[in-house]
Parts: structure tokens; C-alpha cells; sequence
């Protein structure tokens, strides 16, 4: 590896008669791209793309993502959107967008282009997943937890507030079968003190 000196370098510079090649975890210390799409070509800092935008900032720009202060000009850890001109990022900030948003979200944070805006981020190492945005497997996960009981099973609930309440200390904390947690109780609708940390219902 040309970074890191170290046996096992599995990438090589596309460039013609360029003879570096490097380890995918060091690239991005010396800033090499890696492009995730077409020929998957890895680029070493001396001949990886580069962003042919013209464009100008006004004063201190900053992040849209981030809010954080960028560089003054185009560099490899500082990229704009090429059909707005006016939406500056830092890499890792577009690269953390990217992985969540998944390549049918995947958009120009300030003017939604998705036409011109993916291709040239894929172009300039950013790696878009063919997948679900991350919140819409948040979601999935979320209603696919398991809900716990919440009723007392008592034979006689004498809780005023009814079987599907209970409160969080003391005589109407509701306990739950310790061996299946399927059937649940007041502590006081099956004579339980207040000590008594684990109960079983009368199936197990």
C-alpha cells in the first residue's frame, strides 16, 4: 500500500502507468476515490475526478448539512451541487446523507436534483446503497417489536382505573409472569406486596 506501507493493497489507480495502489480503509486518507458504480474504478489523489463546477461563494459558506464552515474552493473534502451551484457540503456529511437516504431519495439537500446531482456525486466516490431509506427500516423495525402485555389478568381487577391501567410504584404496579410474560397483574389484585419483585401466573 502507498499510504500505509503495508502488505495486502487491492486497489489500483485507473490511471494508465500509474503504478500506486492502496487499501480501501487508507484511500481516503491521502484522499483517493473509490467509485461504487459502473467499473468500480479507484482513483489515487494525484488522478482521482475532480468537480469541474464554476462557481462562486459569497463570505464564509457553510455546510448545508452540517452548518460547519467549508473550504474556500473545490477540494476533495469540499464538494457543491452541480445543477444549483449554490449547495456546498463537506464529503463525509454527503456520504452520510447518501447511506441514508438510499439511491431512491437520494437528492441535492437544497434543490431535490436527483438527474445531474447522483451521477456526479457516484463520479466523485460517493457511495449511494441500492436499498430502503434508513428511516423507512426504522419504521418497519419499530412495528415489528414486540409489544408487551399490558392488562392485569387478575380473576378480579380492583383497580378503579380498569384492567388496561397501572401505575409505575406500589400497589397498582402491574407485574408480569416472570416465566412467559404473556398474563399480567396489580400487585394488589393477587395479594402481592410491595417488596415482591417477581410473579407467576396460575398457567406456569
Amino acid at each position: 500500500c502507498c499510504i500505509c506501507r503495508k502488505k495486502g493493497a487491492t486497489l489500483a489507480c485507473r490511471q494508465k502507468r500509474c503504478s500506486r495502489r492502496f487499501h480501501l480503509p487508507c484511500s481516503s486518507q491521502r484522499g483517493c476515490i473509490s467509485q461504487f458504480c459502473g467499473e468500480y474504478s479507484s482513483f489515487c489523489w494525484e488522478h482521482r475526478p475532480q468537480q469541474t463546477v464554476e462557481t462562486l461563494q459569497e463570505g464564509h459558506t457553510t455546510c448545508i448539512i452540517c452548518m460547519e464552515v467549508v473550504e474556500d474552493s473545490l477540494s476533495y473534502t469540499t464538494m457543491v451541487c452541480p445543477s444549483c451551484k449554490h449547495a456546498w457540503f463537506h464529503r463525509g456529511c454527503i456520504q452520510g446523507q447518501a447511506l441514508r437516504a438510499g439511491l431512491r431519495h437520494f437528492a441535492c439537500p437544497h434543490c431535490r436534483d436527483q438527474e445531474r446531482f447522483v451521477p456526479e456525486m457516484e463520479q466523485m466516490g460517493i457511495r449511494v446503497p441500492h436499498m430502503c431509506p434508513a428511516w423507512e427500516q426504522e419504521e418497519e423495525e419499530e412495528l415489528a417489536l414486540p409489544q408487551l402485555h399490558g392488562r392485569c389478568d387478575a380473576r378480579q381487577c380492583l383497580y378503579r382505573g380498569g384492567r388496561e391501567q397501572w401505575e409505575d410504584e406500589g400497589p397498582w404496579q402491574l407485574l408480569l409472569c416472570s416465566s412467559c410474560a404473556a398474563s399480567g397483574t396489580h400487585r394488589r389484585c393477587s395479594g402481592l406486596g410491595d417488596t415482591t419483585q417477581q410473579w407467576e401466573c396460575a398457567g406456569c
